[in-house]
């Protein structure tokens, strides 16, 4: 299955795949209502192709071809390291803004 990656604004190293179409411009019309509170603005990475022997550096081949075909999008969250240097950071009494 061909699939196009975008990074996620809201979050660093958070990317969103969704299945290839040709029309480029239809390629976020099926996603759920809401998903960009989560996301973000999205920016085009890549395009690849899957296939369940394929490695992926961060999430396992099959849970994404998975959830592209159930859900139609498959969200790969940031490594925990990312995850809580955020909240460190939100939590953190001597930052002031």
């Amino acid at each position: 299955m061909k699939c196009v990656i975008f990074r996620c604004s809201k979050k660093d190293e958070m990317y969103l795949y969704v299945p290839h179409r040709e029309v480029e411009a239809e390629l976020l019309n099926d996603l759920p209502k809401g998903l960009e509170k989560l996301t973000g603005r999205l920016e085009k990475v890549m395009e690849l192709d899957l296939f369940p022997d394929r490695k992926l550096a961060r999430a396992k081949t099959t849970d994404v071809l998975a959830s592209l075909s159930e859900k139609g999008f498959y969200i790969q969250m940031p490594p925990n390291d990312v995850i809580l240097k955020d909240d460190s950071m939100l939590n953190n009494p001597s930052d002031s803004f």
